[in-house]
């Protein structure tokens, strides 16, 4: 400060300041000071203020059996009612619980459950299955067909799927009794993982998927990321070209599923799968065609080694293992 009180005298403060890279309002701060500081001014005390006593008397009452669990609002209303009396307004009961660290709910509310995240991984098919319900339009408004769905998570595949009219449990047992001989599923061996919905939590399911050996396991309410790959597979579905507003009757509904799970399954290419079909890593064929394609591409870089700017082209693999919520890896401290 003392470089720029010397410079200013050839030179303007501005002038200097800019020179030695220093601030105007920190030279003039240095120079005189905080000169217009005033005194830290308290609220004065007023008449209409509380007293201590009636202050601790308003707490002792929001602290009272009655009212511990109840707003200030439904304090005041019940205290102005049964006991004929004014304690203070809604907002001096609002400060007075603020002054002693007591704004929070108060009223006594159900508590809900807290749901365990899930966390599965799949190294292969038919170790976890995802599936859920989606409905269809009928041919008239409020009339729906319920859709169910199998998906095998690894490999994107539908192992089993069945529209009804309704939607129950003991259409579910039917679609995971058929689907599990089909598969041929051992005992212990597969997961199946849904929402919680009705036909989904019911008992009867529960004891039949317990009577096949699979293992159960549930997402968590209002979490669709849980059962993602249901739910991406449903968007599929319905964002088909061919994908009817409305089917007419219930064959109808049958029949373009039939077709869709078919072009599904054996000629849709799956991006998450290194644009395979679902049946190939399904039934494990996907390495004769990831071996056709990098025959392929040899060929393509032989004949045309400058076009291919990163070097010698690699086919992409599907991925080896997939996840409902990844595992997070456990560190082991030495």
């Amino acid at each position: 400060m003392n470089a720029v009180k010397d410079a200013s005298s050839d030179l303007s403060v501005k002038a200097a300041c800019e020179a030695l890279g220093v601030p105007r309002s920190s030279f003039y701060r240095h120079r005189w000071g905080r000169r217009f500081t005033h005194p830290r001014r308290w609220p004065r005390p007023t008449r209409r203020a509380l007293t201590d006593p009636e202050r601790q008397e308003v707490l002792d009452v929001l602290h009272s059996e009655p009212y511990v669990d109840k707003p200030p609002a439904q304090v005041w209303a019940a205290v102005l009612d049964h006991e004929e009396r004014l304690l203070c307004s809604m907002s001096t009961m609002y400060r007075i619980l603020a002054a002693n660290g007591e704004v929070r709910e108060r009223r006594n509310q159900l508590q809900h459950p807290r749901y365990v995240k899930p966390v599965l991984e799949a190294t292969g098919p038919k170790q976890i299955w995802s599936w859920d319900i989606t409905k269809l339009r009928g041919p008239e408004k409020r009339v729906f067909f319920s859709l169910y769905v199998i998906l095998d998570i690894f490999s994107r595949c539908v192992v089993g799927w069945l529209i009804s009219e309704r939607e129950c449990a003991e259409l579910a047992e039917q679609l995971f009794r058929e689907t599990c001989e089909k598969e041929g599923v051992e005992p212990g061996e597969v997961t199946a993982h849904s929402d919680r919905g009705p036909p989904m939590t019911a008992k009867t399911t529960t004891q039949l998927l317990a009577d096949l050996g699979l293992t159960q396991s549930f997402s968590r309410p209002r979490v669709s990321n849980d059962n993602a790959y249901s739910e991406s597979q449903f968007k599929t579905l319905k964002y088909r070209p061919e994908f009817p507003g409305r089917f007419g009757s219930l064959a109808d509904a049958r029949a373009f599923c039939r077709r869709f799970f078919e072009w599904y399954n054996r000629e849709h290419y799956h991006s998450s799968l290194g644009l395979l079909t679902p049946w190939s890593v399904h039934s494990g064929e996907f390495e004769q065609v990831l071996q056709k394609r990098q025959e392929v591409l040899n060929r393509a870089y032989a004949a045309h080694p400058e076009r291919f700017v990163r070097g010698r082209p690699t086919v992409k693999r599907p991925p080896t293992r997939v996840w409902i919520n990844e595992p997070q890896a456990v560190e082991i401290s030495k």
